[in-house]
């Protein structure tokens, strides 16, 4: 009787103790995670001091796996002398941009405001050789306007947040309003047109306020210097074609004076040689009335005087044939 009584007392006595148990490990606290949560109002702190940070997204599975490797890194960040930070791309689209990450997970490295990126594994081992071994003086960094604190990367931020709120308003439509998805695309789409038109019209309105009108006055002399200019460009068109039509008459005059000179010249050197033929032919005449005299004092009246006449006629009328013959000739090239 005795022994059937104290099973059940130990058994309630071992109970009690594993709740008690149970009861003081759950009122232990949980382990301190030592990575900090990098957000847009805190990521200026990387600007000091040296710095590891992570970019994840909670849907990742490459990310998940360096979850553990990451938060060792972290414990061990005071012995390194260097802070560990990570961002989340979905919470924080505009870090993913300020950054330009493209892929999960990217790891950067901070330096006093400088920025490089790790392409090593996240691995604790080669993550602690990058920093005890300062491998990143060999890397590249981020300067210009690629660097995170540019302004130029502060506009990428502002464009990936707007369309970070977008993605989310999306998911809101269609996931808890069970909206369709194409009517939020196209509640988009008119949003976009009315925000161009507005924009537009602030714009306009900028313009009027700060540009002055010019005085009526004012743009009635501007009015009559373009027209007074109008005028003298085509005055100085003008004159630079009478002067061009100048130019071509006296052209035209010197050509013509030229062809008459050379007229001239070629009508003084025919009668040149008409000269010299007529005074050729003189000598050969002279020559048969002298061979005609000779002859007529040899034979001594063996011809008569008749023919003695003829002969000389004869000679002189062939003469002037030729004569008439050459001028005509000249007559024709001259024409």
């Amino acid at each position: 009787m005795t022994g059937s009584f104290c099973v059940p007392v130990l058994l309630a006595a071992w109970l009690a103790a594993a709740a008690a148990e149970g009861l003081e490990q759950a009122a232990l606290p949980a382990e301190e995670s030592r990575v900090q949560p990098m957000t847009a109002s805190n990521w200026t702190l990387v600007m000091e001091g040296e710095w590891m940070l992570k970019f994840y997204a909670p849907w990742c599975p490459s990310c998940q796996q360096t979850d553990s490797e990451w938060e060792t890194f972290a414990k061990n960040g005071e012995t390194l002398q260097i802070s560990v930070g990570k961002v989340d791309v979905i919470q924080e689209p505009g870090l993913s941009g300020r950054f330009f990450v493209t892929t999960l997970p990217a790891f950067f490295h901070a330096k006093d405001g400088i920025f490089r990126r790790y392409r090593g594994p996240g691995i604790y081992e080669d993550l602690q050789n990058y920093i005890l071994e300062k491998k990143w003086q060999s890397v590249e960094p981020l300067t210009g306007w690629k660097s995170p604190a540019s302004l130029t990367m502060s506009g990428m931020a502002g464009l990936f947040s707007i369309s970070g709120k977008i993605w989310h308003l999306h998911n809101y439509f269609t996931v808890t309003l069970g909206i369709p998805a194409w009517c939020s695309y196209v509640f988009f789409v008119i949003a976009t047109l009315v925000f161009g038109l507005f924009m537009g019209l602030i714009l306009v309105v900028i313009s009027e306020c700060f540009c002055v009108p010019l005085p009526r006055a004012s743009s009635e002399r501007c009015e009559q210097e373009q027209s007074t200019g109008e005028a003298q460009g085509a005055e100085q068109l003008q004159d630079a074609e009478e002067e061009k039509d100048d130019s071509n008459e006296e052209e035209n005059k010197d050509s013509l004076v030229d062809d008459e000179e050379e007229k001239e010249d070629i009508g003084d050197e025919d009668e040149g040689e008409e000269d010299e033929e007529e005074d050729n032919l003189a000598g050969i005449m002279d020559e048969e009335r002298s061979d005609t005299n000779e002859q007529g004092v040899v034979k001594e009246g063996s011809v008569s005087p008749k023919e003695d006449e003829a002969h000389p006629a004869d000679t002189q009328d062939v003469v002037e044939d030729s004569l008439r013959q050459r001028k005509s000739q000249n007559a024709n090239k001259g024409s």
